[in-house]
């Protein structure tokens, strides 16, 4: 009873989703076209509404799809799952153009719809990683092979305990007794100095001992104050529980309820496979059975369907019709609503088309050239009209497609009785006729065109004519050049033998585990107010988040997202040491399951040498890339490929050495090519800005973190490291010290200060935030003159100029058009 109310859940959670979706598609694919909008702030908002609603409804499509088990619900539920995770990366680059930014702050809309920051979170679908579990366990394990073999694979050691003699274990004895009984001693002897410290102190004084009531009233004071407090503080932390601002003892052991929740998790993922098994056997065996009661009817019905169309066509025309081809569909064709005249005049209107096709193909494209040419608008021109809209979306039809399936198969379906969610065998049925009746149709085909033939020369010879044989259509040459394939410089070697090369040159790596959860970070809660008083507002370390998810773990997890969204080839990290660009990169492959192949300049000094050594590295990386995608290619230290002057220390490096053929393997990226170029850099005002920027489409800054951030780092690095927070440590105090330290730097501070000595003793003294200020001192903060420069530096970036003259109320167009003015006036002097 209990996993039918949760699928029940489940599919009300899908019902609401679809709910949404009509007021959404209503508005996106109106029936009348509405005027365009010409103020940009108002289409924004409208945008960025459309956005933040998506992302409601995939949040809600992505936990349904993880959790229902019905094998058929689940299908059409992931076709519309990559749908809209294609609809929001649309519309997330809607924004970045209208908006000229990569980090949007949306509070109003939030505010509106009655949202908190955690609910405009991008979700990592879970299916990226389990529906892939055994194609990455086999990987893993050969990696892990690989490495073992080369000892380059870090097994964790076991400790080994070796069993002492008598002799020794008796001198440990003696030896732990006397350190024991001199603790001891020294503890006396330093209490009687301090005694006798006392006494000579106050005889200095000349102060003559209190007298009993004296020290027995201070004795009191003392401890009255002392009760007086535990006694404040212990309602004080009662206060904040019962207000929700601090958790209670409960809390800290795992709720009862979560843990029944995770099993029963669990049980409904495993229900899911054994679905889905009884699932493909039915679809065998549905269709062996349709195939054997259905499809001699079927083939009889098809055979008599064709007849009467020849038939007919014959009374009506005087002769027998041109069978159509299979490339049009073959007698598909004939069965469409149409009479026999009809169907004639349109198949010879279709070979007429074929035949015009290449000829007006050409005309059109000289029509093309000559208006583009030409300044003026001419008479036929429509002039469009002033506005802004979004560009065509490719995931919206096969959006309102899905919803228009459910609501036709599955939202008034009636499952009263499906009671453990199995697959309905009349939609299976329905499914396979089509596919049964498209065989059959095929063979039908073959012999009813041998049926017209024998009919033609059967009345040829009643009437004294000589039969005509078939107009054989020409086939029109294939326009355009051939593309060249690229050479394969590996044509006799399997792909696993190049995987093992890579290993062992070390350019194919074994990534971190690291979840995108774990790069912590705090929402940016002053961003709209900056911005409303036209300050650019450095982004949080939840925004990069954000962008990291859309920009590089949606299309990469999804082949059909990757394929029809906007492609983003290649993304460029930026910021100081310690901001976690290594661990983004490891994360991207984490939730996706890619392969990390390691193209720094410093890793690949020295191997491959030569030009053609070069040409077959690359070739091997993208050949294995392309094979077993998805794939991260990581480029560490990418201001070196584009130095202006290359320093003495570092010419026999040669980091210059990829800067050439980059943009060439950039081009050959294409959209069903899941492979990204991540580079990170520490110091991108070192590199040439121009070619960096063409290298790397996205460029993404990453900042220290703010207050907020480091709030939250700070409490959850210090609980994952075993400590414990009390009343004692001041996180805020300890968060505003900490100003201007990165992630990297406060994680080197929680490991010095909780050792396994400190560790066992927050029984006895809790921490405090004076520990971790002593090691923080030792470490230098990002200073304000770095932060300025990474600022001025993004400030050249291509996106960077777009958004400060949309500060300044320009647009790049004008810009343009001035520069040009001031070109012409130049030359006219």
């Amino acid at each position: 009873m209990i996993l039918f109310f949760f699928f029940s859940t489940y599919n009300k959670m899908w019902a609401h989703a679809h709910l949404d979706l009509t007021s959404l598609l209503a508005q996106e694919m109106p029936e009348m076209p509405s005027p365009l909008e010409k103020d940009r702030v108002v289409f924004f908002q409208r945008v960025a509404t459309l956005y933040v609603r998506y992302v409601q409804i995939f949040r809600r499509l992505e936990s349904g799809y993880d959790q229902m088990v019905h094998p058929q619900k689940r299908r059409i539920l992931r076709q519309l799952l990559d749908g809209v995770i294609g609809r929001v990366l649309e519309l997330k680059n809607e924004m970045v153009e209208k908006e000229c930014s990569e980090y949007h702050y949306m509070d109003d809309i939030v505010q509106d719809l009655k949202l908190t920051p955690a609910d405009i979170e991008i979700p990592i679908p879970r299916y990226f990683i389990n529906e892939r579990t055994k194609v990455l366990h086999e990987r893993g394990q050969i990696l892990s092979a690989i490495l073992d073999r080369m000892g380059l694979q870090t097994k964790p050691k076991t400790a080994v305990v070796r069993p002492l003699s008598l002799e020794e274990a008796i001198k440990l004895i003696q030896v732990s007794e006397r350190a024991r009984q001199g603790r001891l001693r020294a503890k006396f002897m330093r209490e009687i100095r301090r005694d006798e410290e006392r006494q000579r102190r106050a005889k200095e004084r000349g102060t003559v001992g209190a007298d009993l009531d004296q020290a027995a009233t201070h004795i009191q004071k003392v401890w009255k104050g002392f009760i007086q407090r535990k006694k404040t503080r212990k309602e004080r932390d009662d206060e904040m529980i019962f207000i929700g601002m601090a958790l209670g003892p409960q809390h800290i052991q795992p709720c009862p309820a979560t843990v029944a929740a995770r099993s029963t998790e669990e049980h409904r993922q495993h229900r899911q496979a054994e679905h889905e098994r009884e699932y493909q056997m039915a679809l065998v065996s549905v269709k062996d059975k349709l195939r054997e009661v259905e499809g001699p009817d079927m083939r009889e019905t098809m055979k008599d369907q064709i007849r009467q169309w020849f038939i007919e066509c014959h009374d009506l025309t005087g002769t027998f019709p041109e069978y159509p081809d299979e490339e049009d569909g073959g007698s598909a064709v004939i069965f469409a609503e149409k009479t026999p005249k009809q169907l004639q005049e349109e198949l010879a209107a279709q070979e007429a088309e074929k035949e015009n096709a290449q000829k007006s193909k050409g005309k059109k494209e000289k029509k093309a050239d000559k208006g583009k040419k030409g300044k003026g608008k001419g008479k036929g021109e429509e002039e469009e009209e002033p506005g802004l809209k979004m560009a065509p979306s490719a995931f919206l039809p096969e959006v309102a497609n899905n919803h228009k399936i459910y609501k036709t198969v599955w939202q008034n379906r009636d499952e009263s009785t499906n009671f453990n969610q199995k697959h309905v065998e009349e939609l299976i049925k329905e499914e396979k006729r089509k596919e049964i009746e498209s065989e059959i149709r095929v063979q039908v085909d073959e012999l009813m065109r041998e049926e017209l033939k024998n009919l033609r020369l059967a009345v040829d010879r009643d009437s004294g004519t000589k039969g005509k044989g078939g107009k054989k259509k020409k086939k029109g040459k294939k326009s355009g050049k051939k593309k060249k394939k690229e050479k394969d410089l590996t044509p006799d070697r399997t792909i696993q033998s190049l995987y093992q090369e890579l290993v062992e040159q070390g350019i194919l790596k074994q990534a971190e585990k690291v979840t995108l959860d774990e790069y912590l970070g705090d929402y940016s809660y002053l961003g709209t107010t900056l911005r409303q008083t036209d300050i650019e507002p450095m982004p949080s370390l939840s925004d990069v988040r954000q962008v990291i998810s859309l920009y590089a773990v949606l299309p990469l997890g999804s082949s059909v997202v990757h394929e029809k969204a906007p492609l983003v080839k290649s993304i460029l990290l930026a910021g100081p040491a310690g901001v976690g660009k290594k661990m983004l990169v490891n994360a991207i492959c984490t939730e996706t399951g890619a392969n990390l192949f390691d193209l720094s300049p410093m890793n690949i000094a020295g191997k491959y040498p030569g030009k053609n050594g070069l040409q077959m590295m690359l070739h091997l990386v993208f050949k294995v890339a392309r094979q077993l995608q998805p794939s991260v290619v990581w480029i560490g230290e990418a201001e070196k490929m584009f130095y202006k002057k290359v320093p003495k220390d570092e010419k026999e490096l040669d980091p210059k050495r990829l800067k050439k053929d980059l943009p060439k393997i950039l081009k050959s990226i294409k959209g069903e090519d899941r492979v990204l170029i991540v580079g990170t850099s520490k110091q991108p005002f070192n590199g040439d800005l121009k070619p960096l920027c063409k290298a790397y489409n996205k460029i993404i800054l990453i900042p220290r973190p703010d207050y907020a951030s480091r709030y939250v780092i700070w409490a959850q690095l210090i609980q994952k490291n075993g400590g414990v927070i009390t009343s004692a440590l001041n996180l805020s105090s300890l968060a505003k010290i900490s100003d201007g330290y990165t992630q990297g730097h406060i994680m080197k501070v929680v490991k010095a200060v909780l050792t396994e000595r400190r560790i066992d003793q927050l029984a006895k003294k809790p921490l405090t935030g004076a520990e971790y200020v002593v090691h923080l001192a030792k470490i230098d903060p990002v200073f304000k003159e770095e932060e300025e420069a990474f600022k001025s530096w993004y400030a050249k970036t291509p996106l960077g100029k777009k958004r400060a003259m949309a500060a300044l109320g320009k647009d790049e167009e004008e810009v343009e058009k001035g520069k040009e003015k001031g070109k012409g006036g130049k030359k006219e002097k």
